[in-house]
């Protein structure tokens, strides 16, 4: 197989799987969303820790959590994944899963956006068409439905500012993950111990499995987005990216039944068609740069 369709093959997967992993946390709805959270941090540490080991990164890992700049800059990374992840685990399982998908939709044009207004980075025209269509679904979302879409617009903000702070850290992925993981796991730990162990103390050997196995959910994706990364143009990438909110969207309107108002399928067309154009820019601007080079 050829570096390029291994990266498109890892990235296929790293982003269905982050689709898809909606239906691993309705097998816990019984779990408070803020023990799962705990959960995820623990045994994810494990798993990262492994990863890390394996790939000859826990020396990297150590060296960058002796600079103060990088183990700053990372705790701030490890508060906004934290939120993320609770919303997004709140949501899957109180029936909000399409909010949560509409987030990680608008997620790229708030980076744009991002980019714009703190690297002081220019948009070009087809990027303000794409980022004036999102902004005019979250209004018709918010007119028609009578209330802000804060599930979406929270995921989209967090996701969006965390990559704008991973940005800064000039870490690996792996390196990064296992260094906020590593941040969140003391804060998991009281909060599990206040709990008397939770869903874990209580005996029942499902769940308990399910719990051990977010580690192993959170870490896996990311050794395939790792490896897609290294492997891919960071156009392609972009790309891939919309197959994580497509297989949110699906799960939770075939899945989970999750109703599709009118005012919330019209916001999503007004998205969807600003993603077009944005994808078309990524698409013009990714030829032109390789006509310059050759």
């Amino acid at each position: 197989m050829s570096p390029t369709r291994k990266g498109l093959l890892h990235g296929v997967i790293a982003y269905g799987l982050w689709g898809m992993v909606a239906a691993y946390w309705k097998l816990l709805a019984h779990v408070e969303p803020v023990e799962l959270i705990a959960h995820r941090a623990v045994w994810g540490l494990g798993a990262f820790v492994a990863l890390a080991a394996v790939a000859g990164q826990l020396r990297a890992v150590r060296e960058a959590m002796r600079s103060p700049r990088t183990l700053g800059v990372m705790t701030v990374s490890a508060l906004l994944l934290a939120v993320n992840w609770a919303v997004f685990v709140w949501a899957t399982i109180s029936g909000h899963l399409l909010d949560a998908s509409l987030g990680y939709f608008i997620n790229p044009l708030v980076s744009v956006a991002l980019g714009t207004l703190v690297l002081r980075e220019r948009l070009r025209r087809l990027q303000w068409v794409a980022i004036g269509l999102a902004a005019a679904g979250v209004a018709v979302l918010t007119w028609r439905a009578g209330r802000v879409p804060w599930v979406a617009l929270v995921l989209a903000s967090t996701w969006g500012v965390y990559g704008l702070v991973r940005k800064t850290a000039k870490v690996e992925a792996l390196v990064g993950s296992t260094i906020e993981t590593i941040l969140l796991v003391p804060i998991a730990i009281v909060y599990l111990a206040v709990l008397g162990g939770g869903r874990l103390a209580a005996g029942d050997p499902q769940t308990i499995a399910l719990l051990v196995g977010t580690g192993v959910v959170t870490a896996v994706p990311l050794i395939f987005f790792t490896s897609a990364a290294r492997l891919l143009p960071l156009s392609t990438v972009g790309f891939l990216q919309y197959l994580a909110p497509t297989g949110q969207f699906l799960l939770a309107v075939v899945a989970f039944g999750e109703p599709l108002a009118h005012e919330k399928l019209l916001a999503f067309g007004l998205i969807w068609v600003g993603l077009a154009a944005f994808s078309v820019d990524l698409w013009h601007a990714a030829s032109s740069a390789r006509t310059t080079r050759t």
